[in-house]
């Protein structure tokens, strides 16, 4: 496909920034601009988070489509430029979310660890496997699944912050670096630095957790900012490969779920050798996973920006 042309890499850089700025500044409108009145309870605040969040989101995307010189304009196409797709879609959600789970078998491991311990101690109390002890962990689920869904912090990790930091990050950041003429590798990295810098903005609510000590605070968020920018890195890999905003999506909210892996355990080796292993297993099934034959029909005619998901990213 011929190099298209109306976009350079400044104004790529630029309108990436702009976006990342903006997705930031728009949490604190409402204060700051607004002048509205401080939230009266956390729901309340959260709610706001939510507003802003989304309408940021939607003048990226508005922005995004306005600034890439496309060669079409129909809904359809904008759609696949985005990733927002529904063809190989099971492929999306299953292969990165196996791939993730790779990452995390240590963490895995240990929760399994906690589920036979906890399943041994109901054994030695003599109450042995019956209807009722089935019927109380289904109820005790059910029971979590529906403190999760009326969590306002829970539909902040698992699905506002996911979905619409994907779409600003991802979906628009990424082919606007593409169109700009960026080296895949280079937008691979660049996407995540934005991603990361725009995390920042709880720096203060850390600086107050940590007792306002300067140390403790640079430490939390030096973790916070590299976790942030090695998962942005494998999320922009994963669009640019799958071309499929669903599979950076649902890692997104595998991640957010887990929280940091899990590297050892005191007393048992089984973490850190289920860590190591399905790390060797990630780094080896990393590219033939997300090879994009896999997630497109014809990777050489595929509706992503530019086929930057075909073979500009050898595996």
């Amino acid at each position: 496909m011929e190099q298209e042309t109306g976009l350079s890499k400044p104004v790529a850089v630029i309108a990436c920034a702009t976006m990342a700025f903006l997705y930031v500044a728009i949490l604190y409108a409402p204060t700051l601009i607004l002048r509205l009145p401080a939230p009266s309870s956390l729901k309340e605040f959260m709610i706001r988070r939510f507003i802003c969040a989304t309408i940021s989101s939607f003048m990226s995307l508005v922005f995004c489509a306005l600034l890439l010189p496309l060669r079409r304009r129909e809904a359809t196409y904008l759609f696949g430029v985005y990733g927002i797709r529904l063809d190989h879609l099971w492929q999306a959600v299953v292969f990165p979310l196996s791939l993730t789970c790779l990452m995390y078998a240590g963490s895995l491991v240990f929760k399994s660890l906690l589920l036979v311990d906890s399943w041994k101690e109901h054994m030695h109390q003599g109450e042995g496997i019956s209807l009722n002890c089935i019927k109380d962990i289904l109820q005790n689920f059910l029971a979590g699944l529906s403190s999760t869904a009326s969590n306002v912090l829970a539909w902040r990790s698992y699905v506002v912050a996911p979905l619409t930091e994907e779409l600003v990050f991802r979906a628009c950041m990424i082919p606007l670096l593409l169109c700009g003429g960026f080296e895949i590798y280079i937008v691979i990295l660049l996407c995540p630095i934005l991603f990361s810098l725009a995390h920042l903005n709880h720096w203060m609510e850390i600086y107050g957790r940590q007792n306002y000590s300067l140390l403790k605070t640079f430490m939390v968020v030096g973790l916070r900012l590299g976790y942030t920018l090695i998962f942005g890195s494998y999320a922009s890999f994963l669009f640019i490969r799958t071309g499929h905003l669903v599979a950076p999506l649902v890692a997104h909210i595998f991640c957010n779920f887990m929280g940091l892996p899990m590297l050892f355990v005191r007393r048992t080796g089984m973490v850190s050798l289920a860590f190591i292993a399905g790390t060797v297993a990630f780094i080896c099934l990393l590219c033939p996973v997300t090879q994009p034959h896999l997630y497109n029909d014809g990777t050489n005619d595929c509706e992503c920006w530019r086929g930057y998901c075909s073979s500009n990213l050898n595996s």
